[in-house]
C-alpha cells in the first residue's frame, strides 16, 4: 500500500528551485488479445472479441509512483463506470471489448509538486494493420500500442525537487552549513542541466531507483533506449540526406526546363512579358 500523503499546500506557500527544470519519461499505451471462442471466460459478452489493458507505467517498467499519485482513465461511454481511478500501481485497466477508441488519461502527481493534473490522449488499438495483417491474425499476436512521453516539471517546489532527486536524503547525509534549501538544490539542478534549461538530474546512489535516463539497450519487453533513439536519428539523417538530394534534382531539372523554354522563345521569336 502506498504511503499517505498530506493535502497540497497553497501555491503562495510554496517555495519553489528557480531557474531548473526536471523530466521524467514515462510510457502509456495498450496491449490487446484476441479472445478465445473455445475458451470465453465467464462473463464476457459473446460479441466481445478482445480483451486489453490500458496502462502508464515507467520506461522498462521503473517505479514512478514517487511522482505520479494516481491515473484516471476515461473509457468509452458504453462501458459500466467509465471514469476509472487508479490510486496505486500498477496504473492500469483492463476491459474487454470488440472496437476502438480514443481514450483520455490524466496523470494526478504527488501533493508535494504542487503541479496541475495533466491529460493525454491514447487511440485504443486492438486490430492490426499494415503488410502483415493475416500473418498477426493467423498466429494471434498481440497487439502492442504505445508512446513515450516526457513530463517536465518548472522550476519545481523544493519538496518536490528532492523527492525527484534524492536531495534531502543526500543533505540529512551531509548536514554541513550551507549546503542545504534552495541554494544547494539549485546548483545541484544547474550542474545537471541540458539544452532548454531541462535537466534529467541523476539521483544520488541511495535513490538510484529514481531514474531519469531511458535504458542503454531494447528489450522485447520495451523498445523504448539510447540504442532505438539512434536508430532513428540514423534514420532521420538518411532521410534528410535523400530529401536534400531530390530537392538538388528538382533545382537542376527546374534550371533544364526554364534553359530549353528560353531558347523556344528565342527561336520563335516570342518576346518574354513586360513586368
Amino acid at each position: 500500500m502506498p504511503p499517505k500523503r498530506g493535502k497540497m499546500p497553497t501555491q503562495a506557500s510554496v517555495k519553489r528551485v528557480r531557474g531548473v527544470s526536471v523530466f521524467r519519461p514515462f510510457v502509456f499505451g495498450n496491449i490487446a488479445r484476441p479472445i478465445d471462442p473455445d475458451n470465453r471466460p465467464e462473463g464476457v459478452p459473446q460479441d466481445h472479441s478482445h480483451q486489453w489493458t490500458v496502462w502508464v507505467k515507467g520506461v522498462d517498467d521503473e517505479d514512478i509512483s514517487y511522482w505520479l499519485r494516481k491515473v484516471q482513465f476515461k473509457l468509452h461511454d458504453s462501458f459500466t463506470n467509465s471514469l476509472r481511478t487508479i490510486e496505486s500501481p500498477p496504473f492500469e485497466v483492463t476491459e474487454t471489448g470488440w472496437g476502438e477508441f480514443e481514450l483520455t488519461i490524466k496523470l494526478y502527481f504527488v501533493p508535494e509538486s504542487c503541479e496541475k493534473p495533466q491529460t493525454l490522449w491514447h487511440a485504443l488499438k486492438i486490430h492490426p494493420y499494415g503488410p502483415d495483417v493475416e500473418v498477426i491474425r493467423a498466429e494471434k499476436r498481440p497487439i502492442i500500442s504505445q508512446n513515450y512521453e516526457e513530463v517536465i516539471f518548472n522550476e519545481p517546489a523544493e519538496a518536490f525537487y528532492d523527492i525527484l532527486t534524492g536531495a534531502g536524503a543526500a543533505r540529512e547525509g551531509n548536514p554541513k552549513p550551507g549546503r542545504g534549501g534552495k541554494a544547494a538544490a539549485a546548483s545541484a539542478g544547474k550542474s545537471a542541466a541540458r539544452p532548454a534549461s531541462t535537466a534529467a538530474v541523476k539521483p544520488s546512489p541511495d535513490h538510484s531507483a529514481k531514474a531519469a535516463e531511458i535504458p542503454l539497450r531494447s528489450t522485447p519487453q520495451n523498445p523504448f533506449s539510447r540504442e532505438t533513439e539512434g536508430k532513428e536519428l540514423d534514420r532521420m539523417r538518411v532521410a534528410v540526406k535523400k530529401v536534400e538530394e531530390m530537392i538538388r534534382e528538382e533545382r537542376e531539372t527546374l534550371k533544364q526546363r526554364e534553359a530549353k523554354l528560353e531558347e523556344l522563345r528565342r527561336t520563335e521569336g516570342i518576346l518574354p512579358k513586360k513586368r
